[in-house]
């Protein structure tokens, strides 16, 4: 292979790697790292393009924010330095007419035309990244801060005249852009150099080990072939240069590169509906995406519950229990589809679960994640006779906001079968802070399951349940569906939009296909 041709491959492979330990970022939710580019962004500093999110974003070291990154990737083959005079030949940079200087002016026109302020202004940075080091003795050296690669500009400017140390670097770069002092001034706050002295070799094992950490395949160090150097490169031929990080874990999703997190685990998210600022695939290993079955929160068909909902709710939960030991689930999901979760992933399937609870942010409980405590609320049992000769229950639980006298009302009009109620609220009285935690849900899960066993007496009535909960709380129920016996559950029109009632949802365990005058067939008040 001739030199030139060996050294541009390896220049791809560079620039490939460096993006890799960016963009591998994009799947650690610590990082503040929120987008990242590849052959994106203004000319010459297109090789990659680093976006991060302005309340996690590092620091200059004037201790301003760092916004964006735009970074121009320049491999040797061999040991070299440069200095502040290498910056004006455009030679230094492989290029013909246009040198380094020249092109970060460029480019800082190009981003000052976007509209969104001076790159100086908004923290915008043009960065210069080599495996050759800055000159030990050049004046650019004592130039650039060791802390964010970004230029002193009070060194630069500690002198006056042009005949000084660092005089003579302002006169060169203000002659060769042809540009005024106060330009000068501006341009130097936005460019950065970054020093990279490893090898392809070393970048290499980085790579493996920051892989480890956010969950993507490692290639084992005694394969020569390395798929990312070139995946990234196919992913710019097919239009795709820039990601977000649902975007970057899709496309990693999609090559089968996820894996669990080494420290971490895999987090598999079921979704009927979205959160505007918090979407399960920025953070999820693999998500089912139920939504396109519901108009907002009122589903569109009502015997897809049973045809086609928990048909792939029962594959997808099967599929991770399998895959995991402990699974962690995130479900942005109605109160049935929680409940069905659990009884898919029951009490006796040998699996541990994990649940992302949204309870002032985002908290982890599972039912060992605390140790029991007396003064956690139990519930408090309240038992309606109101039709002796029926053999239904009504189960209103209400650990959120009371719905016993929702689930009365609808009881009374629609269900002439249920001949009582059960009514199950926290003894310190519902609301958002009634469950503590993973350990007191699973727990009230229990006290439930035995005040319906008690209430049916043995008998093999059908459950309606009525749940206002965290879906924790639900999913532990539904791990006890069994002990249940046969139950249907009900969804709420909170919004509004249907007639404020509740309407069938589910019955499980799943019945024959529902005849004409089966409830459960009836017109579902979830639609619009």
């Amino acid at each position: 292979m001739a030199p030139a041709v060996a050294a541009r491959r390896e220049g791809d492979t560079f620039q490939a790697r460096i993006f890799w330990l960016h963009a591998a970022r994009l799947l650690d939710p610590e990082s503040g790292v929120s987008r990242v580019g590849f052959e994106t962004g203004p000319k010459s500093f297109d090789d990659i393009r680093i976006v991060y999110d302005p309340a996690r974003c590092p620091n200059d070291h004037y201790g301003k924010p760092v916004l964006r990154e735009h970074i121009q990737c320049k491999w040797h083959v061999t040991q070299g330095s440069y200095g502040y005079a290498d910056l004006v030949d455009p030679a230094f940079i492989n290029a013909s007419t246009r040198s380094f200087l020249q092109r970060a002016h460029d480019a800082r026109r190009v981003v000052d035309s976007e509209g969104i302020g001076a790159p100086e202004d908004v923290g915008i940075r043009f960065k210069l990244l080599s495996n050759w080091m800055l000159e030990r003795t050049d004046p650019l050296r004592d130039l650039v801060s060791q802390r964010s690669g970004g230029i002193r500009r009070e060194t630069l400017y500690s002198s006056r005249t042009d005949n000084s140390r660092f005089g003579r670097v302002r006169k060169a770069w203000r002659e060769h852009l042809k540009i005024k002092e106060d330009e000068l001034w501006c341009l130097v706050q936005t460019l950065a150099f970054g020093y990279d002295p490893r090898s392809l070799d070393e970048l290499r094992g980085d790579l493996d080990e920051r892989f480890a950490r956010v969950g993507l395949r490692r290639i084992p160090a005694n394969e020569n072939a390395f798929p990312y150097d070139d995946l990234v490169f196919q992913w710019l031929a097919q239009g795709r240069r820039d990601f977000d990080r649902a975007g970057f874990r899709e496309a990693c999703a999609r090559e089968g590169l996820l894996r669990l997190a080494q420290n971490g685990r895999s987090v598999y998210g079921v979704k009927s509906f979205e959160h505007d600022f918090d979407r399960l695939e920025e953070h999820c290993h693999a998500v089912l995406d139920l939504v396109p079955a519901f108009d907002a929160r009122y589903i569109r068909q009502d015997d897809d519950w049973r045809s086609t909902l928990y048909p792939r709710l029962k594959t997808f939960l099967s599929d991770a229990a399998r895959a995991e030991p402990r699974l962690r689930l995130a479900l942005d999901a109605h109160t049935t589809l929680a409940f069905a979760a659990g009884s898919i992933i029951h009490v006796k399937a040998g699996r541990e679960v994990e649940l992302e609870q949204r309870v002032a942010g985002r908290q982890i409980w599972a039912a060992d994640d605390q140790a029991p405590d007396p003064a956690w609320p139990t519930f408090a049992t309240e038992t309606v006779e109101l039709r002796p000769d029926q053999p239904d229950i009504a189960v209103a639980l209400g650990l959120t906001h009371d719905v016993a006298a929702d689930m009365r009302a609808y009881v009374e009009a629609s269900l002439p079968q249920v001949g009582r109620l059960l009514i199950l609220r926290p003894t310190t009285g519902p609301g958002s802070q009634s469950v503590a935690c993973g350990r007191h849900a699973a727990g009230l899960a229990d006290a439930a399951t035995d005040a319906v066993r008690t209430a049916k007496a043995g008998g093999s009535a059908l459950v309606h349940l009525f749940i206002a909960a965290p879906n924790a709380f639900t999913f532990f129920l539904g791990q006890r569906r069994t002990a249940l016996g046969t139950v249907r559950l009900y969804e709420f029109d909170f919004d509004g939009h249907g007639n404020r009632s509740y309407m069938p949802a589910l019955t499980l365990p799943l019945p024959p296909a529902p005849s004409a005058d089966d409830p459960a067939s009836a017109s579902s008040a979830m639609r619009r």
